[in-house]
């Protein structure tokens, strides 16, 4: 009993750690609808409590948490496959950019940031959860195919399409991604 109640402790705090991060991840898992997103963050959380005794300490606590949040989502979207049919809200629809972002840059920077990710969030979505988990995030190939999982070359391979993307956007050639991936990674 007490080493639950001591990983809990440790869980708590890590959690407090990574709270701004892990529900930025869960926003954008659930393509920046909010409601989804705080429900996920939460679903997360508890999760992670309920779990606490199998995250060792000393590893890395947010490659433990994310790898959560994707378990979590991915048996929300079945069990709506299952009861409802629902999908979820576009990205372009919640302002993902300007919500999260906007105290901390100015005008003109935040314009610009939240048309990119508009366009990220446009992408399929293993596609767009690679470029968050590799590019904003700053994880590891690697360990973004752990959180994701799926293969490392899966990862490189979603990441070179999405780049070729928004390279086309860029350039003024307005390429629109193709809707072959599903949305559950």
């Amino acid at each position: 009993m007490f080493l639950k109640k001591r990983r809990q402790a440790i869980v708590k705090q890590e959690l407090q750690a990574v709270k701004d991060r892990l529900w930025r991840f869960c926003l954008s898992r659930t393509n920046g609808n909010r409601a989804d997103g705080d429900d996920l963050f939460q679903a997360t959380a508890v999760r992670a409590l309920e779990k606490a005794e199998q995250f060792e300490p000393g590893t890395k606590f947010d490659n433990w948490v994310f790898t959560i949040a994707v378990s979590v989502w991915r048996n929300e979207l079945r069990s709506r496959k299952v009861r409802l049919g629902a999908g979820v809200e576009d990205a372009q629809e919640s302002d993902l950019a300007s919500n999260h972002l906007a105290n901390q840059l100015d005008g003109e920077t935040n314009i610009f940031v939240s048309e990119v990710l508009n366009r990220v969030m446009d992408l399929p979505k293993g596609q767009s959860v690679a470029v968050l988990l590799v590019y904003v995030e700053g994880y590891a190939y690697k360990e973004a195919a752990q959180i994701m999982d799926v293969p490392i070359g899966t990862v490189m391979s979603r990441l070179a399409a999405a780049r070729q993307t928004l390279k086309a956007w860029a350039d003024g050639q307005e390429m629109r991604p193709k809707d072959a991936e599903s949305n559950e990674l």
